[in-house]
């Protein structure tokens, strides 16, 4: 049993200094994951890494479900917890009101086209949300890869399946994500 799961069991039992000692532990490699994930988002995203991994930690440490059974489900929750907070600032820039369409550049791009990448992400959470419905393994292994950057081997053993299994998951739902933007554009 990991540091982190002996942790995480504390937290269940009530034990109010073990949250304290869960983010030491668990904080680098939630950097890397938000790190990683941040890497894939368009240019001009105002949101660091760090500032990720703070709001995804107050959301898991506010939560009243915070019973997580080991490391796996403990970082498939960072996962979603880091999903919504991209998806919520999508919307949210999305509106017009905080400035829909405008995007910050540099002032050495002022004469390139800048396209944003929110409406894609907002349509990437649409088709979630149906396959959801369907396929919800296969939802919880693209929150991993997509969402929080896990290799296919880190997802597979976050989800408790085999690598061969997440990869014929991964190959399934990126083409179902492929096929449901395609029809949705």
């Amino acid at each position: 049993m990991s540091d982190v799961t002996r942790i995480l069991e504390r937290v269940q039992q009530g034990d109010a200094k073990a949250a304290g000692d869960l983010l030491p532990l668990v904080y680098a490699e939630l950097r890397k994951l938000a790190a990683h994930k941040m890497a894939h988002e368009a240019a001009g995203q105002t949101l660091q890494p760090t500032a990720l991994v703070h709001e995804a930690w107050l959301k898991l440490a506010g939560s009243r479900q915070s019973a997580w059974n080991n490391r796996g489900h403990f970082f498939g929750a960072a996962a979603e917890a880091m999903r919504r907070i991209l998806i919520d600032r999508a919307r949210k820039r999305n509106r017009e009101r905080h400035g829909h369409g405008l995007r910050r550049v540099e002032l050495s791009e002022v004469d390139l086209a800048v396209n944003t990448d929110d409406d894609l992400l907002l349509r990437i959470d649409e088709a979630l949300h149906r396959l959801q419905v369907e396929a919800p393994e296969k939802v919880d292994l693209i929150k991993l890869r997509f969402f929080a950057g896990l290799s296919i081997e880190d997802a597979a053993g976050a989800l408790g399946i085999s690598p061969a299994t997440a990869k014929r998951h991964w190959s399934f739902a990126r083409a179902w994500l492929y096929a449901e933007l395609k029809r949705m554009t």
